[in-house]
């Protein structure tokens, strides 16, 4: 028996290798075609792709709800639930999140720099594609349409593969991509969709499925972008945690703070924007501590914190070091008193995950001076967290938050999805 399972998944591994290898062709031989093909064209097959999400409103949800009994059978986290879940506002925003990609300017053909040398050679830096790009996601089925829109608004073939938990809404919303796609005379194999749930081929798209694919990119827990990070033989634009810190400064207005800080927690708890740790300044830790922890813990949101804030409010829960390193994404949040600015960047750049952080003041040099010294790669200075959001920057959407400091960091829109060629033009040099 054991020597008849074990063949039953040496061909499991192999159906799935030849299944990936497939794919990967495909996509290597669509990513001419989509490099070549016109802003226009792109353009159209992203409205197209938009209205067919409208038209196709009630299936996406019917497949959606589908996905969250099955999650909420499993006992899944309230969190998980709320990034999985879709209705018809977020349906729409998705709708209108590829209309607003395909309202960009084309990427592509940008002249970056242009600049002549003295023997007469001509040269000009010009914007291409990436090529192929792997996104590897879970829960967010939205995610679906924001990479799939961005990868092909830059001229990139995008292979996806979603969670397993996100299976049906990731392929209703997958398939409107694909009427898109059609409807423009673009190749399917543009944005295609990994079409099976076995954990190999995750294994097999960051091997590269032989070359086809340039980057990764991951979305979603620590442990997916830590396997990641550590089995890929591809680029990564590394999405990392967001353990985003707020610090109030003793210069910072407390109602101006107090409304900031309640948004950057509990707008959404489950988003990479949502602040995790609050740091107060101890100047004004008995004029602003109280007031801020009681705001939370009264709109239901745990409070773990040091010794200080424990003191503030019977309902504060000792914070262990872990806390200081931990991502909720729940109504959760860590608060602690520090010595000052040099304390709050130094508990940053301890703990942090360099995703975003925010300072609260009305002291424009202490203002400039965090967001000059604090090395995240989104840095705010009296607004909530949860503007660390590509459409908030005005991208259209997002496929993540690159945390790094190779090629992309911050929300990766189009322009970060495109590299860049030199064109050289001259009129019979020769070099000596």
């Amino acid at each position: 028996m054991e020597n008849v399972a074990k063949l039953a998944e040496t061909r499991a591994y192999q159906d799935v290798e030849t299944q990936m290898r497939l794919l990967g062709r495909a996509a290597r031989k669509a990513a001419r075609a989509l490099a070549l093909s016109s802003g226009p064209t792109r353009d159209t097959a992203l409205h197209a792709a938009a209205s067919a999400i409208r038209a196709r409103e009630a299936d996406i949800l019917a497949a959606n709800a589908q996905d969250v009994a099955d999650a909420v059978a499993r006992g899944t986290a309230g969190s998980f639930i709320d990034r999985l879940t879709l209705n018809p506002a977020r349906v729409e925003a998705m709708a209108r999140g590829l209309e607003e990609i395909a309202a960009l300017p084309d990427p592509l053909g940008r002249v970056l720099a242009s600049f002549a040398r003295p023997n007469g050679l001509r040269i000009d830096r010009v914007a291409t594609p990436l090529g192929v790009v792997g996104v590897i996601y879970e829960s967010r089925p939205n995610v679906t349409a924001d990479a799939g829109g961005l990868c092909l608004k830059a001229g990139n073939v995008a292979i996806l593969r979603g969670g397993s938990e996100s299976a049906r809404s990731t392929a209703a919303i997958h398939a409107c991509l694909v009427e898109g796609l059609r409807a423009a005379g673009l190749p399917e194999a543009a944005i295609s969709l990994v079409p099976t749930q076995d954990r190999a081929a995750v294994g097999h798209m960051l091997a590269g499925l032989d070359g086809a694919i340039d980057v990764i990119v991951p979305r979603g827990g620590k442990s997916l972008v830590a396997r990641v990070q550590h089995e890929a033989r591809v680029p990564v634009f590394a999405h990392l945690e967001g353990l985003v810190h707020i610090f109030i400064d003793r210069a910072a207005d407390l109602e101006k703070a107090k409304t900031i800080v309640l948004n950057a927690k509990l707008r959404r708890t489950g988003i990479c924007g949502a602040a995790e740790t609050l740091l107060v300044d101890r100047a004004v830790a008995a004029t602003h501590l109280a007031p801020l922890v009681t705001m939370l813990l009264d709109a239901k949101c745990e409070v773990r914190g040091d010794s200080a804030t424990q003191a503030v409010d019977a309902r504060v829960k000792p914070a262990t070091e872990e806390d200081w390193r931990t991502e909720y994404l729940d109504a959760i949040i860590s608060a602690k008193v520090v010595d000052g600015i040099d304390a709050a960047i130094e508990h940053i750049e301890t703990y942090g995950s360099h995703h975003t952080d925010c300072i609260i003041t009305e002291d424009k040099a202490t203002a400039e001076r965090f967001l000059s010294e604090v090395d995240s790669a989104i840095v705010l200075h009296n607004a909530s967290t949860q503007f660390a959001d590509g459409g908030e920057f005005g991208f259209g959407a997002e496929i993540g938050i690159a945390t790094g400091r190779m090629h992309a960091r911050g929300p990766v829109g189009v322009e970060q999805l495109t590299s860049f060629k030199y064109q050289v033009r001259g009129d019979g040099q020769v070099r000596a």
